[in-house]
Parts: C-alpha cells; sequence; structure tokens
C-alpha cells in the first residue's frame, strides 16, 4: 500500500503542530497503517486539498462528505474505498476541572450530533 501510494502524487495537509498527516488506512478485519505520503502540494486545511483534488493535481485525504457534492457531479472519485472505514465523528476535549461557563455549554449543546431516534 505504502509503495503505491509513493508512487503518486499526493496532496499533504500540515498540522496545527506543524507535522504533516500521515493518511489513516484500515481495511476491514485488519490493523490500521499510516502512510507518509509526498507530492508537489502540502495544504493546511482540507478545503485547500479539496480544490487542489477538484483542479487534477494529485489524490487527497478528504472527508467523503466534505467532498459529496463534487463525487456527485462526477468532478472527483473515490480510491482506495476498500481501505476507508466510516468516520465516527469529531470529538471534542476539553479540561473539567472548572465549571463551564453558559456560552461554552451552548456550544458543546450546539457540535453535539444526536443520531435520530428509532419511533416506538
Amino acid at each position: 500500500m505504502q509503495a503505491d501510494l509513493q508512487s503518486h502524487n499526493c496532496i499533504g495537509l500540515r498540522q496545527s503542530s506543524g507535522r504533516l498527516y500521515a493518511w489513516e488506512l484500515q481495511r476491514e478485519g485488519e490493523a490500521e497503517i499510516k502512510v507518509q505520503v509526498s507530492g508537489q502540494l502540502i495544504f493546511n486545511n482540507s478545503y485547500s486539498c479539496l480544490s487542489a483534488a477538484v483542479a487534477g493535481l494529485g489524490l487527497a485525504f478528504i472527508p467523503q462528505d466534505l467532498a459529496e457534492a463534487h463525487l456527485q457531479a462526477g468532478r472527483l472519485e473515490i480510491v482506495l474505498d476498500e481501505w476507508s472505514p466510516p468516520f465516527p465523528g469529531f470529538y471534542l476535549y476539553y479540561p473539567t476541572v472548572t465549571q463551564p461557563s453558559p456560552a461554552f455549554s451552548l456550544l458543546v449543546e450546539a457540535l453535539r450530533y444526536r443520531w435520530p431516534q428509532p419511533e416506538p
């Protein structure tokens, strides 16, 4: 897998720590692997990576919901689908040692995703 990706021009994503994001790939029933890709372009946000991929400048590791409109329109296609498990969602980490402010509590509630409840 790693050698296959190294032969492609991949679009890199620089994390806030300054490190390049290693693509996290996992096939059903197998351990996750992290692949450090290389290419001509590195961005610090997924939207720029998406724009570069739409422009045909390389392979990008992008959340599917972000790319959905381009996938539906045929401007992008999914590769390595069998290596891309569903994303369970985002997590918010914050200290619990102090009482959160009302504004912060409202923000947490607004960001919380709720699955539809099954009807009885």
